[in-house]
Parts: structure tokens; C-alpha cells; sequence
């Protein structure tokens, strides 16, 4: 079976990974619902439909980045960062990282998004330079955080100055961490072509 063949073949499996997990909210939306008091789980049918765009978005993206990879390392590195990036569209998408959902300033993390998606491209999904990329990803992330405070973000209800910097500072670490899982595998690649060309000699 060639490459394409199970890559088809992974996408089917991707769809049926995501109706799977999708069927979870949508059991407790069925059995549980809104509750007496209007606070049980209560998915819309664009709920549904966003968070199964983004469960199939990431496994296809894995799928298509990682098709013709058989290292580990690399493979682990990718999933890291792509389920990285969607706890942080998801989460800022249900109840915003600042202040609620609604706020303004919680579409510019939809701009740390943009950076790994623009670098992503721009390295062609190489390990060097995807450890550039989510190191800018982190900076990003904490440029935000620098911006909320200098807003007075702290002042909302739902934020306060240890909560920005904890939930900002989590994803920042998120990032870092999936740097230097590239950069790991930028040294494993190196020392493989290094005992390569020993051999060679």
C-alpha cells in the first residue's frame, strides 16, 4: 500500500475519531441538558459544528504534515503543537482567555494562530524552522499578555492580574515546550547524518 493509499485511508479514520468524540458533548446535551437552573451543558448546533471543524481540521493537518515522516520525534513534536494550538482556540472560543468570550481583546489570540499557521508555511513544516516558529508563537502569546495589562484587562470581573499571567503563562509554556521538542529533533536528524557520514568515510 503506498503513501496516499493510507493517507486516504487516515482520513477516514481522522472523521471517525471526531464523530466519536463528538458524540460525548452531544450524549450529556441529551441526558443532562440545561439543567432546572440554566446551568448544565448546553451546546448549539454551532458548537457542534466548530469544535468538529477543529477536531477534523487538526487530524488532517497532522495526517497531511506527517504522512511521508516515519520519526517519531517529529511526529510527537507536530501533534504537540497542533493540540497546543487548539486548546488555545477552543478554550478562547468557549469562555475567552480574558475577561468572557465576548471581549474584544481575545481576537488577537487568533493572531498567535496566524503566526504559527504563516511560519508554519514559510518553513514548510521543517523541525529548524519550526522551532523558530513556536518560540514566535510564545512571544506572541506573552505580547498579549503585556497589552491586557497595560489595558487595565485586570480590572474585569473575570480577570485579575494572576489569572492573565497563569492562563497566558500556560500556553506560553505550551509553545516553548513544542519549540524544543523541534529542536530536538533537529539534533536527532543531526546526529544521525553525522554517524552517517562517519560511516561513509
Amino acid at each position: 500500500m503506498n503513501t496516499d493509499s493510507k493517507f486516504y485511508q487516515s482520513i477516514g479514520v481522522v472523521a471517525l475519531v471526531t464523530a466519536l468524540i463528538l458524540l460525548i458533548p452531544l450524549t450529556l446535551q441529551l441526558t443532562i441538558g440545561t439543567g432546572v437552573d440554566g446551568q448544565g451543558f448546553n451546546w448549539k448546533p454551532g458548537d457542534f459544528v466548530i469544535m468538529g471543524a477543529l477536531l477534523f481540521g487538526t487530524g488532517f493537518t497532522y495526517k497531511f504534515i506527517t504522512r511521508k515522516s516515519g520519526e517519531t520525534a517529529y511526529r510527537v513534536a507536530v501533534g504537540f503543537a497542533l493540540l497546543a494550538g487548539l486548546f488555545l482556540i477552543w478554550s478562547n472560543l468557549a469562555v475567552g482567555l480574558i475577561g468572557s468570550e465576548d471581549r474584544a481583546i481575545n481576537l488577537l489570540y487568533f493572531g498567535v494562530i496566524a503566526v504559527g499557521l504563516i511560519g508554519a508555511f514559510i518553513a514548510r513544516f521543517q523541525p529548524q524552522g519550526m522551532t523558530i516558529v513556536m518560540f514566535a508563537m510564545a512571544a506572541t502569546q506573552a505580547l498579549i499578555a503585556v497589552i491586557a495589562l497595560i489595558a487595565g484587562m485586570q480590572q474585569l470581573p473575570a480577570s485579575s492580574v494572576v489569572e492573565i499571567l497563569g492562563v497566558n503563562g500556560f500556553f506560553i509554556t505550551l509553545f516553548v515546550v513544542s519549540a524544543l521538542l523541534f529542536r530536538y529533533v533537529v539534533q536527532e536528524q543531526s546526529s544521525t547524518n553525522e554517524g552517517s557520514e562517519d560511516l561513509n568515510q
